[in-house]
């Protein structure tokens, strides 16, 4: 479903007129805690980092919060935003597709296609699916941002940390809000919501969301903006019975979709033996994007959840939740394989087709400007470095040599959690269990583009207008059973001791989706495992004992010494079946490539210490938060990418260890009223101590992980007249040099070493070999703003994001074998106007 954009204002009126209609009174109720601007802005603000309600400056450990005011002065409203507000976190996400989202807290990054490894808990339910990490969640009145394994706690996924987000609960009365801005590039985004009883003791919430942009990037080739565009819109409902009584329930459903382009990538060669455009810096590379197949993404997200509270004593309750997730998603694509000549000639007549596509694509391309070191000569030819009436494509261009991808992600998912919490005076206690079962369909087809588009299913013959050259699909099925409990002592107001323990098993199937078919263009399997038999089907167990220990000492109300440690775990899973075959025949034995890859990848656990200190001074006119952590992880999870003459592959390797230890400080001043002033710096010290996949890569960085980032910036607040006030407030972020590969200043054999000695060039191996010390992301900083006008009831603002409009990227993925990375941008400036109601 796509909205038009009469459809869009359609969908804001009606959400303002529900807003409107609804509501009976001028004020606006919300139960959010105190407001604030971040980690350890504000001493009263009120989180629930160890699930129950305490101060923020009693939680022993670093919790980032974004209350509802923060929020509203930030204009925040998913991960991506939170995340760029939070020291020692950085994120990437929506560059591939929408529900690819990697968070990297203190060095522990999400692996894609693995696991996340950030858990994202919303009103007290632990979401099951990572396409759903960076989605808006509802109307937010409060977002903690919690470092270091969590799993003990919080549960699965939670090995870096957690994001934990409450949502408007239903008024006392009908309230509501509505907002809507207008930025560059056709860029709109609305939400509403209204609130309040339905009948005694039952209240509902309904909202809404939208989001619309052209995006920033044109296709040259098309006259069109294909490259970023984007739609998005989603429905929250809630039902609340019992609302604050000894029995609460708790009912909620989202539904979301998102449509908009895919893989916005260009490429960059590492070849400095060639020099030129064949040796690039990344960090200099001019953007252009031309490639002949509109790029597609399409997501359609539902879940569905019911909650329990139930006091079954003074001293005992039962909270229980249920939670249903179905996610399909599917992308649209250009190739990437034009170089290797795969569609030069047909195996099976019947794909000629695409054979004949190819050369007058090239021929009626004929000097068409591409990033060097591309060309488009008279005719295409097998190999990248052509003679001079040969075409040097590179991925994602015009011409239908490339051929076209299709890949596909489905989840549905049940889970359910039971816990009893117990309070004894000096002890608290919980006890519980927690289910969940997966099914999940992942495939990559790579087809044959004969210039009639891609055919959306997973396999098409080679008679039909996009037969498949590649096939990589699998059906994965998962249980999860965990038990878990822990104990709270605090003999006297001045020491906290805690215990959790957690104990997850997880059991998960692969069955293969591969027909039994042959490449219509080389003749071989459709997947390069089958020519060593069947695919069969792969069963893996993997179990981990997660303690977390939590020691408080505060020796004033005002100052909280703290240390905490506990075990992180991410279980383990399987690649499509054939990856590893692909790899050995294509790189490993073809030209000695030092890189080992499996079809099942093992679980990663990590141990993490931390200490800190945490107060406020001035009666808490300066509040800060300084910590110290080391972490030590095993088996660490990371996505490979691999090019060649056989398309594209993605895979999880693992890094045998990787110690991570780091520095972390936040401070906020408030001189006067009205005036905030806030900052907070992390530094983190990274190394690979082992890694089989890679052996040479031993001593370098962990791969997504930023050196240092630092948070600035600062509210103003000054009454105009009446309750009319301004207000402006400004970030800064700065995010450091970031490796996103394993291998870093080495220089390695690519395709091209084993190449060169047998094509028409004749040149030594060493000549193709890669050197990847220019794949390195550099530093950059971003600075936002936002000022306006506003009431205890309307608001109006501007607001720059990327004020300065800085150049930079997003993300750096290397093929290391093929000789050069592929890289997305960053966005750019965006410049707009925002109004908002409360009624």
């Amino acid at each position: 479903m796509r909205l038009s954009h009469s459809s869009f204002l359609a969908t804001v009126s009606v959400l303002a007129a529900m807003a409107t209609l609804a509501t009976t009174t001028p004020a606006f109720a919300q139960e959010a805690p105190q407001s604030g601007a971040a980690a350890g802005d504000d001493s009263g603000i009120i989180v629930t980092a160890r699930r129950q309600n305490e101060r923020l400056q009693d939680v022993p450990a670093s919790v980032a919060v974004l209350t509802a005011d923060a929020l509203q002065r930030t204009g925040a409203v998913k991960a991506e935003d939170f995340v760029k507000l939070t020291p020692g976190v950085t994120i990437v996400t929506g560059t591939a597709e929408a529900g690819d989202t990697q968070i990297n807290i203190r060095g522990m990054n999400g692996a894609r296609d693995a696991e996340s490894s950030v858990a994202l808990v919303v009103d007290g339910i632990l979401k099951t699916n990572t396409a759903q990490l960076n989605q808006p969640q509802g109307t937010l009145q409060q977002v903690e941002l919690l470092k270091g394994p969590q799993g003990a706690l919080y549960g699965r996924n939670a090995a870096a940390g957690a994001i934990v987000i409450q949502s408007l609960k239903p008024t006392d009365t009908m309230t509501g809000a509505a907002k809507l801005s207008y930025a560059d590039y056709n860029t709109w985004e609305a939400s509403a919501h209204i609130a309040g009883p339905v009948a005694e003791n039952v209240g509902f919430v309904l909202a809404g969301y939208y989001y619309k942009t052209d995006g920033f990037y044109k296709n040259t080739f098309t006259n069109s903006k294909t490259v970023d565009d984007k739609e998005n819109w989603a429905v929250d409902g809630r039902v609340m019975v019992g609302q604050g009584g000894p029995t609460q329930l708790d009912i909620k459903a989202r539904y979301s979709e998102f449509h908009g382009a895919s893989l916005p990538f260009n490429a960059a060669f590492h070849l400095p033996n060639f020099g030129g455009a064949f040796y690039e810096n990344v960090n200099t590379h001019p953007f252009h994007f031309y490639n002949n197949i509109r790029p597609t993404n399409d997501q359609t997200s539902f879940d569905a959840s019911i909650k329990l509270d139930h006091q079954l004593t003074d001293k005992i309750k039962l909270v229980g939740w249920a939670l249903y997730s179905n996610v399909n998603q599917d992308l649209v694509a250009d190739g990437t394989s034009a170089d290797f000549g795969r569609f030069l000639s047909a195996a099976n007549p019947q794909a000629q087709a695409a054979v004949n596509s190819c050369f007058s694509s090239t021929a009626a391309l004929t000097g068409y400007p591409v990033n060097p070191p591309g060309f488009i000569g008279q005719t295409p030819v097998p190999f990248i470095f052509a003679p001079t009436t040969g075409s040097t494509f590179g991925p994602y261009s015009p011409t239908t040599c490339d051929g076209t991808q299709y890949q596909v992600r489905k989840q549905q998912d049940f889970s359910t959690e039971w816990r009893l919490i117990g309070d004894a005076g000096a002890i608290n206690w919980q006890l519980g269990g927690y289910y969940l079962h997966i099914k999940r369909t992942v495939g990559v087809s790579l087809g044959a583009d004969t210039g009639n588009g891609v055919i959306k299913q997973l396999y098409n013959a080679p008679d039909s207008t996009n037969p498949t050259t590649l096939l990589l699909a699998d059906l994965f099925k998962t249980n999860v059973y965990a038990a878990f409990g822990s104990v709270e002592w605090k003999p006297n107001e001045k020491f906290d001791a805690g215990l959790a323990l957690r104990y997850d098993i997880e059991d998960r199937k692969s069955s293969s989706l591969v027909p039994t078919a042959t490449d219509p263009f080389t003749g071989g399997p459709i997947n390069p495992g089958q020519a060593f038999g069947p695919l069969t089907d792969k069963h893996a167990r993997f179990e981990q004992f997660e303690p977390k220990v939590t020691l408080s000492y505060k020796p004033t109300r005002e100052f909280n010494l703290y240390a905490n440690w506990g075990i992180g775990f991410k279980s383990g899973g399987f690649n499509n079946q054939g990856s590893a075959q692909i790899i050995k025949d294509n790189f490993v034995n073809a030209f000695g490539a030092n890189v080992t890859v499996n079809d099942q990848y093992r679980k990663e656990w990590s141990s993490a210490w931390e200490a800190g200190l945490k107060g406020n001074l001035l009666n808490g006119a300066l509040t800060f938060d300084l910590a110290g952590y080391y972490t030590q992880v095993h088996d660490m999870q990371f996505f490979e990418f691999f090019v060649g003459s056989f398309g594209l592959l993605r895979v999880v390797s693992n890094i045998d260890r990787v110690d991570l230890k780091g520095i972390e400080a936040s401070v906020t001043v408030k001189p006067v009223k009205g005036v905030k002033l806030f900052g907070s710096f992390n530094y983190t010290d990274s190394e690979i101590k082992k890694n089989s996949s890679r052996p040479y890569t031993v001593g370098n960085k962990s791969p997504y992980t930023a050196d240092y980032t630092l948070n600035v910036g600062g509210e103003f607040e000054q009454a105009i007249s009446g309750d009319l006030r301004f207000f402006t407030r400004a970030d800064y972020r700065l995010t450091g040099p970031t490796w996103f590969h394993t291998v870093q200043n080495q220089s390695v054999p690519t395709v091209f070493s084993g190449l060169l000695p047998i094509s028409a060039l004749q040149l030594p191996a060493f000549v193709g070999d890669g050197k990847y010390d220019v794949a390195r992301r550099d530093a950059f900083g971003i600075v936002n703003l936002r000022a306006g006008i506003q009431t205890d009831r309307f608001s109006l603002a501007v607001f720059a994001n990327n004020l300065l409009d800085k150049q930079y990227l997003n993300e750096v993925i290397t093929a290391v074998e093929f000789g050069g990375s592929f890289i997305t941008p960053g966005t750019r400036r965006l410049v707009g106007v925002e109004g908002s109601v409360k009624f």
